[in-house]
């Protein structure tokens, strides 16, 4: 009887659960093998990966390559239940001859059987549902931008995502589809919040008569007004609510939302190439911003603005003004130095994380944030805080060697697994939030 390795995939963008969507696809597998004698003894399916990652880059599929090398792998052949949810563009072409490699043969219900190494038919088949899966995928990616597009130019509609500091949400009515109506699910608008909004009136106010930003913030946090994250303490748990920042007054000067628009489309996803010298390795995505001529205004007012769209444009052509005759501060960019506790070490006055920076030819971490925050009478900090990478690494070291002596090893790990469970434990709402998350990745 022939042994076979069943693999598939489904991603977040499929409106289907990931259990529903193997169960079809392994369904079709076995119709194809069943007849033939063949059984499926083992599984790799890969849920929640987009199929534009090649296959080196999913988990499971992954796992199946690696499996392809070794001899006693437990299985003779490998079933696919659905080629365009397992091919993306040109990942046939490059991942079938492994398994002309290792003499496994791969079965396909669109061929009727295994694939035929040396029949043209079935490389141009299966290289045609590659593209067609490319295509699907592009198409979807095209029907929804153009449909947000619309919505947010003709409808004015409300998209999601989190109100801007100065709005809440309010409700629009129910929602237009009618299933999703059915379901429950209604639109939302924004409205003035009573607390924020006269806030975001004196920011255009102060910076139009000259005030600089970091002058604004300082004034904000002298007059004892929570800054955003402070303001929506709940949904901001990870940000500093001790003072207002010059990024935070910035973000507020030059959000369009505040005159009454619905504005869309000002960030974009953008497919980098993981290596520019091994195409194979396929994309990863980056969020960029859009130039303002490319956002998607709406056509006329539709929640209540806090600022006229004059104020709006003075306070934009006072910031091209600024740059203009004071030089922009340099975005942060990648750095070829290693910093071996990158991201892990937080100043102990603000509990922000600390900047990597290299003095005199050694590693440093430090911590600027008099630099970026207004000062704060709650908290004294040095203009900036330095420690030398060279001091913590002995004492983490000598630490991990004690935590992880034979003799105290068993403690720690036990040790480990009850913070993790009390982590667990502590985010009730841990699911719900990742239903949120796969529901906004759709």
């Amino acid at each position: 009887m022939p042994r076979f390795a069943f693999a598939g995939r489904c991603s977040t963008e499929d409106l289907q659960d990931p259990e529903t969507s193997r169960n079809w696809q392994l369904t079709r597998a076995r119709a194809l093998i069943e007849p033939a004698g063949g059984e499926i003894v083992a599984e790799y399916f890969d849920a929640g990966h987009s199929r534009a990652l090649p296959w080196k880059r999913r988990p499971q599929a992954a796992a199946l390559l690696t499996a392809l090398r070794d001899p006693h792998r437990g299985f003779d052949a490998v079933v696919i239940g659905e080629p365009q949810r397992t091919f993306y563009g040109n990942q046939f072409g490059n991942t079938f001859p492994l398994f002309t490699h290792f003499n496994v043969p791969l079965w396909v219900p669109e061929i009727g059987g295994p694939i035929d190494p040396d029949n043209e038919a079935h490389d141009l088949v299966m290289s045609v549902f590659g593209g067609m899966s490319k295509g699907e995928r592009n198409r979807v990616k095209i029907r929804v931008r153009t449909a947000m597009g619309s919505q947010a130019k003709i409808e004015g509609r409300f998209l999601g995502g989190r109100p801007p500091y100065g709005y809440r949400l309010a409700d629009a009515g129910p929602h237009p589809n009618p299933a999703k109506a059915a379901d429950g699910k209604r639109l939302h608008r924004l409205e003035p919040d009573p607390q924020a909004a006269p806030i975001v009136v004196r920011i255009f106010t102060e910076y139009l008569r000259g005030t600089g930003l970091y002058a604004i913030a300082e004034g904000l946090t002298r007059d004892n007004i929570p800054c955003p994250s402070a303001h929506d303490r709940a949904r901001n748990p990870h940000r500093d609510g001790r003072a207002w920042s010059k990024n935070t007054v910035r973000a507020i000067l030059t959000n369009p939302r505040y005159t009454g628009h619905e504005v869309w489309n000002k960030q974009r996803k953008q497919e980098i190439l993981l290596d520019i010298d091994d195409v194979t390795l396929g994309h990863r995505t980056q969020q960029t911003w859009n130039t303002p001529e490319q956002w998607i205004w709406s056509a006329k007012p539709v929640h209540e603005p806090l600022i006229s769209k004059t104020t709006f444009t003075h306070a934009q052509a006072r910031r091209h003004d600024r740059r203009q005759h004071h030089p922009a501060e340099r975005s942060p960019r990648t750095t070829p130095r290693t910093y071996a506790l990158r991201g892990l070490i937080r100043c102990s006055l603000c509990d922000r994380k600390m900047q990597g920076t290299f003095n005199h030819g050694h590693p440093h971490y430090r911590c600027r944030y008099p630099y970026e925050y207004a000062k704060s009478s709650p908290l004294d900090h040095p203009l900036t805080v330095y420690i030398r990478e060279a001091v913590i690494l002995p004492e983490l070291d000598r630490w991990i060697a004690q935590a992880f002596a034979p003799g105290q090893l068993k403690t720690t790990l036990q040790t480990m697994q009850r913070s993790q469970r009390a982590t667990t434990t502590a985010l009730p709402g841990l699911e719900a939030a990742r239903r949120t998350i796969a529901d906004c990745d759709r």
